[in-house]
């Protein structure tokens, strides 16, 4: 009996130890190479799929939900959008926020690989703080007989790996261009309009998308 508990134990240390060294590798995985493994995932799977290619919605949010969303921490990146109002925000309403602009940002940049073809990415030379939390990753997409696009990323290193919290296309940040209209629509109107105002507008959104 005792033998029997003592080769289960071992067994469960065994398994445990497994899942705990794949956890480890995949959360030690560096912020560039994070983003330059993802970001070519997408970019094959956008060329690969001829529904995407086509502007087959469905397919696209399909793409962004299981290679994008998993990497992306929404909750800070609308946290820093709504600013100082999200502390006076309640739980629910926080939530509610996060959902909408997540919804937003889905819609607004998914569009973009419907019009994947043969563009090139790569990541630039990183420089960073040993052991910093924060980190900045700078990129390019260059493709034939236009000029090169900037993007660059924010991420943070959480408990399971490295987390985007904003990303900037072509000089802007996304927080800082959604937080000033943010501001101004909780001055006019509450956290609660504001919910409203992205939920309008994640409605026509959709509903473009329904028809297209």
């Amino acid at each position: 009996m005792m033998k029997n508990i003592l080769r289960i134990l071992i067994l469960g240390a065994a398994t445990l130890g497994l899942t705990l060294t794949q956890y480890g590798v995949q959360a030690q995985e560096a912020p560039d190479a994070l983003v330059k493994r993802v970001t070519q995932e997408v970019l094959d799977a956008a060329r690969s799929d001829k529904d995407i290619q086509a502007g087959n919605q469905k397919h696209v949010k399909q793409l962004v939900d299981e290679k994008i969303v998993p990497h992306v921490d929404f909750e800070r990146m609308t946290s820093l959008a709504v600013g100082p109002d999200w502390n006076k925000a309640s739980s629910d309403q926080r939530q509610k926020l996060t959902n909408e602009f997540q919804a937003l940002i889905i819609h607004t940049y998914s569009g973009a690989l419907s019009n994947v073809k043969d563009q090139q990415f790569t990541i630039k030379p990183m420089h960073a703080e040993t052991g910093s939390n924060e980190v900045e990753v700078q990129s390019e997409i260059t493709q034939p007989h236009r000029e090169p696009i900037q993007l660059a990323y924010r991420l943070e290193k959480k408990a399971d790996g490295w987390k985007i919290f904003d990303f900037n296309v072509l000089g802007a940040w996304l927080v800082q261009t959604y937080k000033s209209t943010f501001t101004a629509e909780i001055s006019k109107s509450g956290v609660d309009g504001l919910i409203k105002t992205l939920a309008d507008k994640n409605r026509t959104l959709a509903n473009g998308s329904a028809k297209s």
